[in-house]
């Protein structure tokens, strides 16, 4: 007869006979203490779990979208051997979808007095701080009858930055600035733009950049030629109030506007120009002044890791105050905000003036590509009900971006993917005017 459960452990150990046995107190006993006995041994040998020395080393920053390995060392002091299963947990948003039981869990073995490693592989799903949860451990005896277990805390952060997605954008970009800045052929003249050389004068060429007394001076007709000038303060304002939680595909609007952020601070860095942060909404969520060319990248990617939209509305009269004091000799302010009729209307319009008459002033906003969508859409009466709504929106905004323009405010509105380049664009024409 084929023997299965506890009769077949029983009978293993040698003390139970096969058969049917006194169901008393002297029968049950019988049974039980070997069993008991075993058990007993069994917990005795496992390793103690609270006694383990455990240490954290690894990544403590990753983009968006990446990997991030941080390793956990197990140090055991004790004279048995660990066998044990170990769970390193962290917070949902560290994983993608269905991945987190497999990755945070290891299993391990180690011999009396050593220690081991084991890594875990993050790839968070969102923006910030990622904190250590605990480490739990379940430490096995020989048999694998009964199990020790504890828990640890081993701190640990990893910073998620933003991807930076839009950075394939910078060598087109890094191209244009360069024929600005009289590296080619193409050479500027405007307002405000610093002197740079002379050349001989072409048939097309602006009359009044003749230099006549370089040109009495010599045989030919003597031209000045002009860069942008280089210096100028930008100042990089996040709206980071309720509009900018909304959802645009996968991401909120911040998170498109940031990526646009960056892609005009690499470039602004590279034209000689400084650049500065406001994240704002009711009160200043960040702010970064003062930084050197080769480190402002990386200090706004680590300033905006952290920020998340607000569930409040902005207060206008706060971010324009905050703006005029992070701001106080002439610059470009580029304000990503949303182009929504009530918050413009009732918010910025009123204080426009206190900020273009110093500065010159630049919106940036993110659209969303299904409104688009929804215009286009035709065949049946739902679709050309969304059509007539996505339209009505379309024409709301292109009546706001009139307005900011009547005051003098240059309007950047895009999709995430077009807002990045289209801003830059924008960037590299100012500042081709003078107008910087």
């Amino acid at each position: 007869m084929a023997l299965t459960g506890r009769a077949a452990l029983l009978a293993a150990l040698g003390s139970v006979p096969i058969g049917i046995w006194d169901p008393g107190w002297t029968g049950i006993l019988a049974v039980n203490a070997p069993l008991a006995v075993a058990c007993a041994c069994d917990f005795a040998l496992a390793a103690p779990v609270r006694r383990l020395g455990l240490t954290r080393s690894g990544d403590t920053s990753v983009r968006l979208g990446e990997t991030a390995d941080v390793t956990l060392t197990v140090t055991n002091p004790s004279g048995r051997p660990l066998r044990a299963r170990l769970r390193d947990a962290w917070p949902p948003s560290t994983w993608l979808p269905g991945i987190e039981t497999a990755a945070s869990r290891h299993s391990l073995t180690v011999p009396a007095g050593e220690r081991r490693r084991v890594t875990t592989r993050l790839r968070p799903t969102r923006r910030g701080d990622r904190h250590a949860d605990r480490v739990t451990i379940r430490s096995y005896g020989p048999l694998g009858l009964l199990t020790r277990q504890g828990t640890h805390r081993v701190p640990w952060t990893v910073r998620v930055l933003p991807p930076f997605t839009s950075r394939k954008h910078l060598p087109s970009k890094l191209s244009r600035l360069r024929e600005l800045d009289g590296r080619t052929s193409v050479l500027t003249r405007g307002e405000g733009t610093e002197f740079d050389s002379l050349r001989e004068y072409v048939p097309g060429d602006d009359t009044r950049s003749i230099d006549w007394r370089a040109t009495a001076r010599h045989s030919t007709v003597a031209v000045r030629t002009w860069r942008p000038e280089r210096d100028r303060h930008i100042l990089l304002v996040l709206d980071t109030g309720r509009t900018s939680a909304g959802r645009v595909g996968d991401a909120p609007r911040l998170d498109a506007a940031m990526d646009a952020a960056l892609l005009l601070a690499a470039l602004a860095s590279r034209a000689g120009d400084r650049v500065d942060l406001l994240a704002h909404d009711r009160r200043v969520r960040a702010l970064l002044q003062g930084r050197s060319a080769g480190d402002v990248l990386p200090s706004l990617v680590n300033a905006m890791a952290t920020l998340e939209p607000e569930l409040v509305e902005t207060d206008a009269r706060g971010l324009t105050a905050a703006t005029l004091r992070s701001a106080p000799r002439r610059s470009l302010i580029v304000l990503f905000t949303t182009l929504d009729a009530a918050p413009i209307e009732e918010g910025l319009l009123p204080l426009l003036p206190q900020l273009t008459q110093r500065h010159t002033v630049l919106v940036a906003s993110v659209a969303d590509p299904y409104v688009a969508r929804m215009a286009e859409a035709r065949g049946h009466t739902d679709a050309v009900y969304e059509a007539a709504a996505a339209a009505q929106a379309q024409s709301e905004r292109r009546n706001i971006a009139d307005r900011l323009r009547r005051h003098g405010v240059t309007v950047v509105d895009a999709t995430p993917e077009e807002l990045p380049p289209a801003l830059a664009d924008a960037y590299l024409e100012l500042k081709a005017a003078g107008r910087l």
